[in-house]
């Protein structure tokens, strides 16, 4: 593009972005807010070099990429990836998930729909159904599948042929994929958290995309309780932004944003609401455990998977939690963290040293 396109697409897009503003469309923010090009993502320079390798050898040899695995965390960018490598490769982007997926008929009907050097995202792919997975080692690799018409004995299979496309296909649980369908992909990455500094640029990033007025200090601060991860960071933005546009100036400085961070109950290492209820319930209740995760659960008024997936990673991640073969257990830093002394013994029936995976 030459500059004077390059500013009317810019012109464009700010103005979406305020229109989803004034709609209070948060989705739509979320997606405005996201990277557009390899050029533009902050962190992750390994994987974006090795990608962007990938992508620039399909654009020479004129043919479609390799199918690409991307496996981390939520909220690390793994969506916002999928529609680059759209994006960079000038195709369409079509999206689904693995729990849509039930059948072998439903992947097959995706698939049909496809045209030549599509990109298709399937979201949580680790979850999609045994009968579509084994569908889809053959469209992967043979660009066909076999559709099965009728049942018993009449039954048939009628080869259907795709073009060929390019898979990327994201999970938060590589574990869980199975061997044959992993070995398919040619390019494999996983994301890791961002660093506070690589947050700062973000936030710094997104509030220009905004219109937020931020000082350095008030951006280190909502990025060094981020937890690591770029989605954390913009919602926590956005919902300092409404303090400084209620109770401030409108200019989210240090004071502003710990204020505002305070009462939305994010505190300085970024644990929030359900982290401290964990931590509370297993020193104040359980004495540091060992506990089960499902009374843990019961204990903070959650699900078993919520405290499992969602509070449980970063607890372990930041050493306030343990897992042992006898249950949860809280560290000495956990119990400093809520101004407790903690028990003579590190870890409560640390006879089990050895931890669950």
């Amino acid at each position: 593009m030459h500059e004077d396109e390059l500013e009317v697409a810019e012109e464009q897009y700010l103005r979406s972005l305020t229109a989803a503003e004034a709609e209070g469309d948060e989705r739509v923010i979320e997606a405005a807010l996201r990277p557009r090009s390899l050029d533009e993502v902050v962190g992750q320079h390994r994987v974006r070099e090795q990608l962007g390798l990938v992508l620039e050898a399909a654009r020479q040899r004129e043919r479609a990429p390799d199918h690409v695995l991307l496996s981390g965390p939520p909220g690390l960018g793994k969506t916002t990836l999928a529609m680059i490598i759209a994006h960079e490769m000038s195709t369409p982007l079509r999206l689904t998930s693995g729990p849509a997926i039930t059948h072998a008929g439903d992947l097959a009907a995706i698939l049909s729909g496809l045209n030549d050097g599509d990109v298709l995202f399937v979201d949580e792919i680790h979850r999609m159904s045994r009968p579509a997975e084994e569908m889809l080692y053959m469209a992967m690799e043979d660009f066909r599948v076999d559709v099965v018409i009728g049942k018993g004995p009449g039954a048939t299979a009628i080869p259907l042929e795709i073009p060929p496309f390019t898979l990327v296909g994201a999970t938060t649980r590589a574990g869980l994929l199975p061997g044959p369908l992993r070995d398919r992909f040619g390019f494999t990455a996983h994301l890791e958290f961002y660093a506070p500094a690589e947050l700062d640029l973000i936030v710094h990033r997104s509030a220009g995309l905004l219109g937020v007025d931020v000082t350095d200090d008030g951006s280190a601060e909502i990025a060094s309780r981020s937890r690591g991860t770029p989605r954390i960071a913009n919602r926590l933005l956005r919902r300092v932004r409404d303090y400084a546009q209620v109770r401030a100036d409108g200019v989210v400085g240090l004071d502003v944003a710990r204020a505002a961070l305070e009462l939305y109950e994010v505190d300085e290492l970024g644990l929030d609401r359900l982290d401290r209820a964990v931590l509370d319930a297993l020193c104040s209740r359980f004495g540091g455990g060992p506990v089960g995760i499902s009374t843990l659960a019961v204990a903070v008024g959650e699900e078993r998977e919520t405290v499992e997936e969602v509070a449980e990673p970063f607890l372990v991640r930041n050493g306030f939690l343990a897992r042992t073969p006898r249950g949860r257990v809280a560290t000495p830093a956990a119990w400093r963290h809520l101004g407790l002394n903690p028990p003579r013994s590190s870890f409560p029936g640390a006879e089990d040293t050895l931890f669950e995976d």
